[in-house]
């Protein structure tokens, strides 16, 4: 047994919450408005996607000539899917995987595949690696890669500009968004926008970049052409925002906060924020389809292993209308088809990509993927029908285990708690060159308290994991070891409240990964991991 400390240092990277204020805008409980058996979305679908031009929609039925791609973060793949046959074609490598040659300093490929984003006319898919800093572009037609730019630090999500000729990507451990040169490679310049941008999406016409954060409580409006901030929106439901997602008709944006389990909705015509929804913990990505019923948001709620549904209010709140149980874990990236019949989902825990059907709003495929799928995207009319030129199948085939767990007083970690709450403590193992990475998320702990896991073997014996210590609201969002874990469980043991040393190290890692924030970072409170 190889432990923690010994084999990967401080490898550990935990995540914190603090107090926020809500100001007068409405909060609502993440509830069904209605039973959902009584109100589907929509049995006949008219969902839209933006076009290049002008900003125009226009409705794409699914065909061999589509793609699916998920962003995976453990086996540095892109995976590739046919949607018409819902068949995994392959995966681009961009490194390798997790640990092993990574830890080289030699190794000059890419590290921690997370964000995606395609051009508005289908030929280029932008992939955004977190660890290394980089953007690699990619011809969807072929599958390799045109040019690859380093970029600013902790990079996380990006988009191409409406002509495609750029790729403007947010830097969340500076203030600043980089803008690539998408067709030769290169940087052009940088934009200071604010503490710890998160995502950039930008308007319809292409005008308007929108910019969430990780270190401020707002949405940054960028004209795309003078590259001048326009305005900002205050007032998000918390500071942290992961991820955001801008409606077909550039009314409305969805800002979520993974670590609240908040969701910030805002009106853009008014540059307000509308409402606040209680969407559940690690709520993750929200996308649109828009249907004869209506105009829907789907978010992946991944502490709950559901995708809820809610009608759009333009300038209201939304109703929520569903909850969908996924049928892996940890619900992630989700995109939908041209035609909005389909709706895909990335499982990040089960390395998976569920199918569901907007008209009835229940699963019906599974698709394997790479290793901890993230960002997903569907891209019409991206590559020749029936091709899979380039593929590789580093990553799939490795299917990672959720193993049950047990807290400090006995009592089951696994299971998921009423009132939205999800699991206290959940593992995921999944081999990666040559061991397993061991993956906790804990919730609900004693504040700022350091715990020691256990592999638990079938005869009961416990073998030392690793220690970790939550942040000031209990919780850790992501712990990771690499050993060769042959245990049936994993168990937690209290070793009580954290040194002063611990704390005054998680403080200085905290504020060394968001320097110059005006926000106060409390001593367990990370604010960085690359799981979001």
């Amino acid at each position: 047994m190889i432990s923690f400390r010994s084999a990967a240092g401080a490898v550990a990277v935990l995540t914190g919450i603090g107090a926020t204020a809500f100001g007068v805008v409405s909060v609502a409980q993440a509830q069904p408005a209605h039973p959902a058996a009584d109100h589907p979305v929509a049995a006949h679908h008219t969902a839209t996607r933006t076009t290049a031009g002008d900003g125009t929609s226009v409705s794409v039925p699914v065909s061999g000539r589509d793609r699916v791609y998920t962003a995976d973060q453990t086996s540095n793949t892109v995976t590739v899917i046919d949607p018409s046959t819902e068949k995994t074609l392959g995966t681009i490598a961009l490194g390798a995987q997790r640990l092993g040659a990574t830890l080289s300093p030699q190794y000059t490929d890419n590290v921690g595949v997370h964000g995606l984003a395609f051009s508005r006319d289908d030929k280029r898919l932008g992939v955004v690696s977190v660890t290394s800093n980089t953007v690699d572009i990619i011809d969807t037609a072929t599958n390799k890669v045109v040019n690859e730019t380093d970029v600013g630090r902790a990079s996380h999500e990006g988009t191409f500009t409406a002509d495609g000729k750029q790729f403007w990507v947010a830097d969340r451990g500076r203030d600043t968004v980089t803008i690539v040169d998408a067709v030769h490679g290169g940087v052009v310049s940088t934009i200071k926008v604010g503490p710890g941008p998160s995502k950039v999406v930008l308007s319809p016409d292409g005008g308007t970049a929108y910019i969430n954060h990780i270190s401020a409580p707002e949405i940054t409006a960028v004209d795309v052409k003078s590259h001048k901030v326009l305005h900002t929106v205050k007032g998000l439901g918390d500071s942290f925002s992961s991820d955001e997602a801008i409606s077909p008709d550039g009314t409305e944006l969805w800002a979520t906060h993974k670590r609240v389990g908040l969701t910030s909705v805002i009106d853009l015509k008014h540059r307000r924020v509308a409402a606040v929804l209680k969407t559940g913990p690690d709520s993750n990505h929200p996308n649109f389809a828009d249907t004869k019923a209506g105009s829907f948001v789907y978010q992946t709620v991944g502490g709950l292993d559901e995708t809820v549904v809610y009608r759009r209010e333009p300038g209201g709140t939304p109703h929520l209308v569903t909850r969908i149980h996924n049928s892996g874990h940890a619900p992630h990236g989700i995109w939908p088809a041209g035609d909005g019949t389909r709706m895909y989902v990335g499982m990040e825990k089960s390395d998976t990509v569920d199918v569901i059907d907007t008209a009835t709003n229940k699963v019906v495929s599974t698709l394997g993927v790479g290793q901890e799928p993230q960002a997903l995207v569907y891209v019409p009319n991206a590559a020749p029908a029936g091709s899979a030129a380039n593929l590789g199948r580093q990553g799939l085939g490795s299917t990672p285990r959720n193993v049950s767990t047990t807290l400090p007083d006995g009592t089951p970690g696994e299971t998921m708690r009423s009132g939205n709450r999800g699991r206290r403590l959940e593992a995921t193992v999944r081999p990666v060159s040559g061991l397993d990475m061991i993956q906790l998320q804990a919730r609900d702990l004693r504040p700022t308290t350091t715990y020691q896991a256990y592999a638990v073997q079938k005869d009961g014996g416990r073998i030392p994991l690793l220690s970790f210590t939550t942040d000031s609201s209990g919780n850790a969002a992501q712990v990771l070891a690499f050993a060769d874990f042959d245990g049936a469980s994993v168990s937690l043991a209290s070793k009580g409240k954290a040194t002063a040393q611990t704390l005054a190290q998680m403080a200085a890692a905290a504020s060394a990964m968001h320097p110059g924030s005006d926000d106060a970072v409390e001593a367990a409170d990370l604010l960085y991991c690359d799981c979001c």
